[in-house]
């Protein structure tokens, strides 16, 4: 039987981008599963909203991002590493977040690996060391480098997140793709992707773009007075609230 999932990632605390791609996806009745790649929350200011969203849909696979690990660690009693500006801004994303949503977060693991139609797919939020931790971005991503880190893999089809620009690379040995981040661009519009594997191990692969109405999300940052916000707002959403007042 073919089998159509979707693919979202670095959702990053934006309940309305979430939301307008959640919506899309329910119109596609092909569609049987999300598998959601990590960073569910920091960056953004709607974590509750975000994480009510997700943790209420039972037909959602979940991986762990850095942001959501970062954040988790604060709420560990762990001090916060980094640039002191990503730092107090983790320490008001976990100080909003209700408690009822944390064992959940905990829960999540840092890669699923699925078999579907015979395909081996890892889901991953990024490329992980030996030791189980991100490596740093690869600003200049390439099939060489890809196959590279994962020679001694036996999957298929690697997704990711992390890295928010879209990536699709085919080598000999495998697949890879990351979607963009769904809550994170300088215009308003969410990707995701959906993929089809079909009875044979065929794979059709789709990158979608929702629009959605953002006015509300990018103003809330003053009015919230959220730590780090005009970075945020410059660095991930290219200042588009300035357009707004």
């Amino acid at each position: 039987m073919v089998y159509k999932f979707a693919i979202i990632t670095d959702i990053h605390g934006n309940s309305s981008a979430l939301k307008a791609v959640l919506d899309d996806i329910d119109q596609d009745q092909d569609i049987k599963h999300i598998y959601c790649l990590g960073d569910l929350i920091g960056i953004g200011h709607e974590t509750n909203e975000v994480l009510e969203l997700l943790f209420s849909r039972e037909s959602i696979s979940f991986v762990k991002g850095n942001h959501d690990e970062d954040i988790l660690k604060i709420l560990e009693g762990h001090e916060p590493q980094g640039i002191i500006s990503k730092s107090e801004h983790h320490k008001w994303i976990a100080s909003k977040i209700l408690k009822t949503f944390i064992p959940k977060l905990i829960s999540i693991p840092k890669k699923l690996v699925e078999n579907i139609n015979g395909k081996k797919f890892l889901f991953i939020h990024y490329h992980l060391d030996e030791s189980n931790s991100f490596l740093p971005i690869d600003e200049q991503p390439s099939t060489k480098e890809l196959d590279r880190i994962y020679e001694n893999s036996n999957v298929d089809i690697v997704s990711f997140g992390h890295h928010h620009t879209v990536h699709h690379f085919k080598s000999k040995d495998r697949i890879y793709l990351n979607p963009g981040s769904l809550g994170c661009n300088h215009v308003p519009l969410a990707p995701y992707a959906t993929v089809r594997v079909g009875e044979a191990g065929q794979v059709d692969i789709s990158f979608k773009e929702v629009p959605y109405d953002n006015r509300e999300f990018l103003l809330s940052y003053e009015k919230l007075n959220v730590p780090a916000k005009e970075f945020i707002l410059k660095v991930f959403h290219g200042n588009q609230h300035i357009r707004l007042y």
